[in-house]
């Protein structure tokens, strides 16, 4: 496929990728594993002209007055690079989940029926700023026997282009089809339009980025989208609480890195323990400069808070920024969350463990947490291996995805001549 924008065709792409999907489909673990770690070596060697192309980024990104953390999100170094390429290796330690048959059962007429994993074809992300994920969401794909279509944003074109090419430079050494890996280098707005008609050639839509952009992609979209909206997590202290697990957990939720998406955005406390715990609660996240959106019955507890709306509790602050409110009960702790929430992940602090396993049961969240940080909804941290994306819709996966939900099932079927009466 020729990278070059002028005669660029995104349906020649799509077509293309569909074709490279079927010979992808064929590889076996240790050919995937082999193209994978060759890869990441490549990446390695050309991590001098990678950088080169990543400073034109930059240059243009600062012109056009990006953010200082928009620029960290796009920066590369020696050592990113080298993340880039281990985060590949990672890949190519986890099991292949294509080809693996479960459940299979013997009918009662001698046929014997199983589910097989098998790959779902020709995968497209749109994504913005960082790099990493062009390389990362091939390494994923590849692995779970897909062809990819990669549209990463304007701000890192230079680099999206020149990891491509290293990836290319080890599909050409083996001879197969450079169409497993496509990055698409026109950057224009019109060309997600057109990609999203692509119904024929590509099997899904990951986008990741900000609400704007997944908004956009799934009203405007043909295919298949996978959904993440946005992440409004709640942290539940209950009556029945160890304060100094509640207080670890809200700190690390909220502080540790408050631009994800499993970061803590409300904390809700339960009435009867409010008094001992928002006094450490308070003084916990005024350490780190924390702007409270504090309910009347919690006002008090803070210093400098300012009274809560209820817009406050749909908020997804991604800052040093969080809202509380104290219930009455467990009850209305479950009932808040159900009103407000994203899907995305919900924790209960209890010593309680019928409680915890009530809070388990009745909360649908894509990821449902007692007694653990938030952070740790992240697929890395859940034993995936590295994460291509998070989905807050159910279908046709729901939470921190990696390599097995870039796979679908077939039934098998094996008889020894039945025939059906």
């Amino acid at each position: 496929m020729n990278m070059n924008s002028s005669n660029f065709s995104m349906s020649e792409m799509a077509q293309q990728a569909k074709i490279a999907s079927r010979q992808v489909a064929q590889l076996t673990s240790a050919e995937k594993n082999k193209l994978l770690t060759d890869m990441a070596e490549a990446i390695v060697v050309a991590s001098p002209t990678i950088i080169v192309e990543n400073q034109k980024d930059l240059d243009a990104a600062r012109e056009k007055g990006l953010s200082e953390a928009m620029l960290d999100r796009l920066a590369l170094d020696d050592k990113r690079v080298k993340d880039i390429a281990d985060a590949i290796i990672d890949i190519v330690n986890l099991p292949d989940p294509v080809g693996h048959v479960a459940n299979m059962q013997l009918r009662p007429n001698g046929m014997q029926v199983g589910k097989m994993s098998i790959p779902l074809g020709v995968v497209s992300m749109i994504y913005e700023s960082r790099p990493n994920v062009t390389a990362e969401a091939a390494a994923l794909c590849l692995k779970a026997g897909n062809a990819v279509v990669l549209r990463g944003g304007s701000e890192a074109i230079h680099s999206n282009l020149v990891l491509a090419n290293c990836l290319h430079q080890v599909l050409a050494r083996y001879q197969l089809n450079p169409c497993m890996v496509s990055v698409i280098p026109d950057t224009s707005r019109a060309v997600i339009e057109e990609l999203l008609q692509q119904r024929d050639s590509i099997d899904l839509v990951i986008p990741r980025g900000g609400e704007g952009l997944i908004r956009y992609v799934t009203e405007n979209s043909q295919i298949p989208v996978i959904q993440h909206f946005n992440g409004v997590c709640h942290l539940y202290i209950d009556q029945y609480a160890d304060i100094d697990k509640a207080v670890a957990i809200l700190v690390n939720g909220k502080t540790q890195k408050p631009s994800a998406c499993n970061a803590i955005e409300t904390l809700l406390v339960d009435s009867k323990i409010a008094g001992n715990f928002l006094p450490r609660a308070a003084q916990a996240l005024s350490d780190f400069d924390v702007k409270v959106h504090a309910c009347e019955k919690s006002l008090d507890f803070f210093n400098t808070a300012v009274a809560a709306s209820d817009d406050d509790y749909h908020a997804e602050y991604l800052a040093y920024e969080i809202a509380v409110k104290v219930v009455d009960d467990f009850d209305s702790a479950i009932a808040h969350i159900n009103e407000y929430t994203s899907d995305h992940t919900e924790v209960i602090v209890s010593q309680d463990t019928s409680r915890c396993q009530q809070f388990i049961r009745q909360i649908n969240s894509s990821v449902v947490m007692a007694n653990a940080s938030s952070r740790f909804s992240d697929g890395g941290q859940l034993g995936l291996g590295s994460e291509i994306g998070i989905s807050t819709s159910k279908l046709h996966a729901y939470g921190p995805m990696g390599l097995e939900a870039l796979t679908t099932e077939k039934f098998v079927v094996i008889g020894d001549g039945q025939v059906r009466d």
